[in-house]
């Protein structure tokens, strides 16, 4: 059996970066390249926006929006469902793969960050890393300014409020707040603000 190439180390949660890698390289700043691009373009040609972030991305799904400025390392490996709407300033560093759900709404200045370094300084100081991945399911939002470590994953319909720190796996149905983010109690029917009726909703 072949020895696994740096990139399929990085992207399986392997510890990686102890030598220059030219695959490795070129991935990130192909990564690069195209979210500077994606950053440069009109906000009103949407048409060709989306062409760069389906490029860009692993996934991105039908219906689903990004406004810049969209930062990345890699942009493969963030594999974005349908219907989702990210707004300005997010970042995703996604040396392993970050996975979100259908009908996203992630607010500004979100940040996924996958990759960790060991403690100790000697060993931290070689320059190795391995990365975890971020999984989020279906129908989440995140206000502004939350961050996301590696290895987490949040269920489906979940709320996590602005400025939050999470480090922890959240359940589905939770609204979840903090620094580290806890779960505060499940989103439940109390929680409708009864749109039935208005704009055309049945």
């Amino acid at each position: 059996m072949s020895e696994k190439s740096m990139l399929e180390r990085m992207s399986s949660g392997e510890w990686y970066g102890e030598k220059p890698d030219a695959e490795l390289s070129e991935a990130f700043w192909r990564g690069k390249d195209l979210a500077w691009e994606f950053n440069q373009t009109r906000p009103s040609n949407r048409i060709r926006g989306r062409e760069i972030l389906r490029e860009l991305l692993g996934r991105f799904g039908d219906g689903s929006n990004i406004l810049a400025p969209l930062y990345v390392d890699y942009g493969a490996n963030v594999l974005l469902g349908d219907r989702c709407f990210i707004n300005h300033d997010a970042y995703f560093m996604d040396c392993a793969p970050i996975s979100i759900g259908n009908d996203a709404f992630i607010g500004p200045h979100f940040k996924a960050y996958t990759a960790q370094h060991p403690l100790d300084a000697e060993e931290r100081n070689s320059r190795i890393e391995r990365a975890l991945p971020i999984t989020v399911g279906d129908s989440c939002w995140f206000g502004g300014n939350v961050t996301v470590l590696g290895g987490v994953t949040i269920g489906d319909g979940c709320v996590i409020g602005a400025n939050s720190l999470v480090t922890k796996d959240i359940p589905a149905g939770s609204l979840a707040m903090g620094s580290p983010a806890q779960p505060v109690r499940k989103i439940t029917e109390k929680d409708r603000v009864g749109l039935k009726g208005l704009f055309g909703l049945e």
